[in-house]
Order: structure tokens, then C-alpha cells, then sequence
């Protein structure tokens, strides 16, 4: 199965970490990137790859985005070991974690690692480089005002992207725009916390140990309710990983409401990424704001 990975990626990893591969099995699941697990004379990994052209520095960002959680000491986090350009391909290789079944306490470890995670704060929102959200860029540029980066890196650009594709009509976005003149009341302003920033249930392995894992983020400092919001949005967090996470980093009255309203720009993600019934859930979240 070796043969599965481009040439030029074979030779740039062999290189790198001064080994030589015997062996390679595709992972499950993923749409965007090819990947699985590499077997090496010095170990095994956990490798995936797209075309450069594509989606440019996608690996580079993600590699950063991964050191960043990986430096809080909150959660588990794959280590990176190297992400390179190969001819036409971009590569990420990282730790490979041996994956288990859910551990006595492990929506409770996740909780308390979301929490630890979330004190780690900054004096503005964003962060020094841009990044991937899925397959759709993520701009990162920082604003000292958390409506404003919302708004204006976050949802505006979704909403264009839409309405050139033809998704959404003029009607939907004269109706967000009534609802950014309303946010300033809305969203309390906090400490900008370093997020995960795609923490939906994909994205959190569980180890061999039991424990949680965190991978595939989409990295910035933000308003720490933005991931515990997408958490909700798809199900499949038990109840007591936000108890804990509440007796240690208690949430402002009214989180519950604000879920939905920070849950509209993984939402306009998917409408611009599958389209289909995501439109409705945000027709559904505005009408009952505006």
C-alpha cells in the first residue's frame, strides 16, 4: 500500500525522519485530505496529504494550530513531526495515536482539559496567521472588539461566499444585518480564550488510555462560548462534559441563547460546504433574533 502515497512524499518523509517505510493503511472518514497510518522502520505515524494548489498552506497552519493546544497542556494533542511541500503535494505528519473506547472519566477530563484550555487568553481576537475551517479559508486578522470579529471575520465572509454561489438572497442578508446591529447588545465581551475552533464530536478521538484527544483544529483566540456552542450543534457530548467544564470556568447568564447565535458560522460553513438543509437551521436561528 505504499504505493498509495505519492513518490515525492515517500522520499520527503524516508528523508526526514531518517527511516524507511514499510507500510501504509488508509484511515476512514475524511473528505478533504488522503491519510492513514504510516509504519516506519523508527515507528508509526499518522500522515495525510492534498494537492498544494488546492488549499495553499493548509498543513503549515494546521501544524501551527496543533503546537499552539499542544503548548497549553490541557488536552492531548497529536505532536507534529513535520509538515512539508512535495512536488505538487502538501503533507502533515504527526504522532500516531492508537485509538480505544471512552475511559471511565473521560467526558469529565474533557471538561476540566476545555476549561484549562480556554484560560489560556490574549489581548485580542484572531491570530497572527489565517487557517482552514474545513476546506474554506479562515481569516484570522485581529480586532480588539469580539462583535466586530464576528461579524467581519467570521460571518460576512461566509454570507458573500454563499450569496455568490447562490445559496442565500438578498433577503437573508438584510436580515443578518439586523442582526449585527443587535449584537453589541447580545454578546458580552471576555477575555479572548485560545479555542479549538472546529470542537465538533469528529474531531475528539478517544486514545487507547480512554482519554480525549483533540485533532483537525481550526485555531484563534476567540470568545470561549464558540466551541462549547458547536459542541451542541451536532450532538453526541454527553451532559456532564459541560458540568464539569462549568464548576471550573462557570459560563455568563444567558450562554444557552448565545449558542445559537455563535452556532450560525459553522452553519453557513456547511451551507457553503454541502448546502442542503443547513440553510434552514439558519433561517430558523434568525427569525428568532430578528
Amino acid at each position: 500500500m505504499v504505493a498509495s502515497i505519492p513518490s515525492a512524499i515517500v522520499q520527503e518523509v524516508e528523508a526526514h525522519t531518517n527511516s524507511t517505510i514499510k507500510g501504509f493503511s488508509f484511515a476512514s472518514g475524511g473528505c478533504i485530505n488522503q491519510g492513514g497510518r504510516l509504519t516506519t522502520s523508527r515507528g508509526a505515524y499518522f500522515i495525510k496529504w492534498n494537492e498544494l494548489k488546492k488549499f495553499p498552506d493548509m498543513f503549515a497552519a494546521e501544524a501551527r494550530g496543533l503546537a499552539l493546544l499542544r503548548e497549553s497542556n490541557s488536552l492531548m494533542v497529536p505532536e507534529v513531526i513535520y509538515a512539508g511541500n512535495s512536488g505538487s503535494f502538501q503533507f502533515l505528519l504527526l504522532e500516531y495515536v492508537d485509538g480505544g473506547r471512552r475511559g471511565r472519566n473521560y467526558w469529565k477530563n474533557l471538561g476540566l482539559g476545555l476549561a484549562d484550555l480556554h484560560k489560556n487568553i490574549f489581548n485580542e481576537f484572531g491570530l497572527d496567521f489565517d487557517n482552514y475551517i474545513g476546506s474554506l479559508p479562515q481569516v484570522n486578522e485581529r480586532s480588539s472588539s469580539w462583535v466586530e470579529f464576528l461579524i467581519e471575520r467570521r460571518l460576512r465572509i461566509q454570507l458573500k461566499k454563499a450569496r455568490d454561489a447562490g445559496r442565500i438572497d438578498s433577503g437573508l442578508i438584510k436580515k443578518f444585518d439586523v442582526l449585527f446591529s443587535k449584537l453589541p447588545l447580545l454578546l458580552p465581551e471576555e477575555h479572548p480564550s485560545l479555542l479549538h475552533g472546529d470542537l465538533w464530536g469528529g474531531n475528539v478521538m478517544t486514545t487507547s488510555k480512554g482519554e480525549p484527544c483533540l485533532i483537525d483544529p481550526a485555531v484563534y483566540f476567540g470568545h470561549r462560548e464558540v466551541d462549547l456552542a458547536m459542541t451542541q450543534l451536532f450532538g453526541g457530548f454527553d451532559s456532564t462534559f459541560l458540568e464539569n467544564y462549568e464548576e471550573v470556568y462557570p459560563l455568563l447568564p444567558g450562554w444557552q441563547e448565545r449558542f445559537d447565535l455563535y452556532n450560525l458560522y459553522p452553519l453557513l460553513v456547511h451551507v457553503n460546504l454541502f448546502g442542503g438543509g443547513y440553510k434552514s437551521q439558519v433561517v430558523s436561528i434568525l427569525n428568532r433574533f430578528v
